[in-house]
């Protein structure tokens, strides 16, 4: 194992305990650059799973069985998602409850992570060929929206829970990766219109993040439905994986987002792009750390200016991962 891994793994390890000693039973979301304070939620939001899952990776690093109980309780916390209106509960699922059968640290949560699969699932839109977004987070019904963060974790989710949400997880994947990626770019949010797809204001167009998740989404692909995906991946990320991006590559002055970065070495990693993972891994340990130990220069919604230049939790996590995946220390399709 490189030293330098090892070592950040390590500090990695100890934000995780840090962010836990300071927010209790609620869910972090994003670290004030200034001192690292933690803004919280209660029930989670979109993000909870990426909480959840640190614990999970934690007590699977260590373990610690103390350690695998609070990832645990954890995740038990988010079982109301299961039933929001949101095409995010794929993230939350898979990486914040799913991932403790999938980390070798406990099954409790299986039954729990499949059912909440299936009832995402049911979800599926046959006449589009998506699961729509959902109201959960104050958009509308109708028009249908689809949009590309609710596409990682979702392929995975429905695939690990079985052949008919195989079978939507492809439609899905397959209806985003014709919509969001263009000769020019990419476009991360569409609706349905009565003349078909038509592109949304927000997200913007060369959303770094959104390109981010669907590289994730197709190396998870390649993994669970059909190597083919892999190809695609691969010259995505022959157009997206150069460096810490800017929040939006239409806009080259936006604050860097790091967070788009870490999934992406993640994505890379999964796509047998190791070399390349690695490089990217090492310039945001080496740049872009905080002075706890988590990762730093995030951005989070700039069209709001909430948290633009901040920690966030799946910053955080996706370092963690990467780190964890990049030592040996977790299977990179493990997650």
């Amino acid at each position: 194992m490189t030293r330098w891994r090892a070592d950040a793994l390590a500090r990695a390890l100890e934000r995780v305990a840090s962010t836990e000693a300071e927010v209790g039973m609620r869910f972090p979301l994003h670290a004030d650059p200034r001192d690292g304070t933690w803004v919280t939620t209660r029930r989670g939001s979109w993000t909870g799973g990426f909480w959840a899952g640190q614990l999970w990776l934690r007590a699977r690093l260590t373990g610690v069985a103390e350690h695998a109980r609070a990832a645990a309780d954890c995740a038990a916390r988010l079982a109301p998602w299961a039933e929001a209106d949101t095409a995010t509960r794929g993230l939350i699922l898979w990486y914040g409850v799913a991932a403790g059968g999938r980390l070798g640290v406990s099954t409790a949560a299986d039954e729990p992570a499949r059912a909440g699969a299936e009832q995402l699932r049911r979800t599926f839109d046959p006449a589009v060929g998506t699961l729509p977004w959902g109201t959960a987070f104050g958009d509308p019904a109708e028009p249908v929206i689809a949009r590309v963060d609710g596409v990682a974790g979702t392929v995975p989710l429905l695939c690990w829970a079985g052949e008919a949400g195989a079978v939507a997880a492809r439609r899905h994947l397959r209806t985003h990766l014709e919509l969001c990626v263009t000769p020019a770019g990419s476009r991360p949010a569409w609706q349905r219109e009565a003349g078909g797809w038509a592109p949304r204001a927000q997200p913007p167009a060369g959303w770094s993040r959104g390109e981010a998740w669907l590289l994730l989404a197709l190396a998870d692909a390649a993994h669970w439905l059909d190597p083919g995906f892999g190809r695609h991946g691969r010259e995505l990320a022959a157009r997206w994986a150069g460096g810490v991006p800017p929040a939006v590559r239409e806009r080259p002055d936006s604050p860097p987002d790091t967070s788009a970065a870490a999934i992406t070495v993640v994505a890379l990693a999964k796509l047998g792009q190791r070399a390349a993972a690695t490089a990217l891994l090492k310039e945001l340990v080496d740049g872009h750390r905080t002075g706890a130990g988590g990762l730093g220069d995030g951005c989070h919604d700039l069209a709001r200016g909430l948290a633009t230049r901040h920690e966030l939790v799946w910053g955080d996590y996706f370092l963690l991962l990467a780190l964890a995946i990049l030592t040996g220390a977790v299977p990179a399709h493990a997650l």
